[in-house]
């Protein structure tokens, strides 16, 4: 297996299935901003992440057009504190709507839904300051707001001078490498305490070069609760790559790429119609 990297002159062969991967939207947060960032670049020290894109609409604007076109499972994920206002915005403006993720934790995730979420959405709040995961908090959290409310964001890194391709979840803004890959075994026994996983490949994250399709392929060939991945789409072309390397089992999240962020190798009219396909 090989990634797509940014090579992209071959339109993938869709193979047919009964599943379809379905287009998710996004709202990610940055000092109370809707902005397209790369996800490597952010840290808590020295200079501010590498923007793609800052918009100058506000947060409710998006959550009106995502509600307007019926686009159900998106996200809004706050990156880093400053967005607490701008989070609720958003979800006032889709109540039921869309999930929320960043922060999230035992203390505030029945505040969280309150304000509007669909599902709460939890990555570092499941680990120690030392990037231990803990299963505990897992089950705690579920006992709490039930597991059908619980998206777990495994977020990650390859991992490097392995002899086969791995990958670690990342926390604290995809900074701090866990002691958690992500494996068959991973995915089957956290599918016990939530019902959805978000998948971030903070490597290509925010690039506009490709997916990364080995990753895709593990998460589609498990495949046994709603998965959504982000990271790398530039067009079209990575919508049916993720369609055929997932057997449809994974959806996706496309944000630098799409023209409501001011990218220009997707349109929001187009991943419209996609969802609208029907594979047989």
């Amino acid at each position: 297996m090989s990634s797509l990297g940014g090579k992209h002159n071959a339109q993938p062969k869709l193979i047919t299935t009964n599943l379809m991967t379905q287009f998710r939207p996004c709202i990610d947060l940055h000092d109370g901003q809707v902005k397209q960032i790369v996800g490597g670049t952010l840290k808590d020290t020295g200079s501010g992440p590498k923007e793609n894109f800052v918009s100058d609409r506000a947060p409710a604007w998006y959550a009106e057009l995502y509600r307007d076109a019926e686009l159900s499972g998106g996200h809004v994920i706050q990156l880093g504190a400053g967005n607490r206002d701008a989070a609720r915005e958003a979800l006032a403006s889709w109540p039921g709507g869309m999930q929320i993720g960043g922060g999230i934790n035992i203390r505030n995730a029945v505040e969280w839904m309150e304000a509007g979420a669909s599902e709460i959405i939890v990555t570092s709040g499941l680990f120690d300051e030392d990037g231990k995961f803990r299963e505990d908090r897992l089950r705690e959290l579920a006992k709490e707001v039930g597991r059908e409310n619980i998206v777990v964001d495994l977020s990650c890194r390859r991992v490097q001078g392995q002899s086969q391709t791995a990958w670690k979840v990342a926390m604290n803004r995809w900074q701090t490498l866990t002691t958690l890959d992500i494996t068959p075994a991973t995915l089957e026994t956290l599918a016990e305490w939530c019902s959805e996983y978000l998948v971030h490949a903070a490597d290509v994250e925010g690039l506009c070069q490709g997916i990364d399709a080995e990753l895709v392929e593990l998460l589609g060939a498990w495949g046994s609760i709603p998965m959504t991945y982000a990271g790398g789409v530039a067009g079209m072309q990575d919508m049916v790559l993720v369609q055929e390397k997932s057997q449809g089992n994974v959806d996706v999240t496309v944000g630098s790429a799409l023209d409501i962020f001011g990218g220009s190798g997707v349109t929001f009219e187009e991943l419209l119609e996609w969802n609208k396909r029907d594979f047989v």
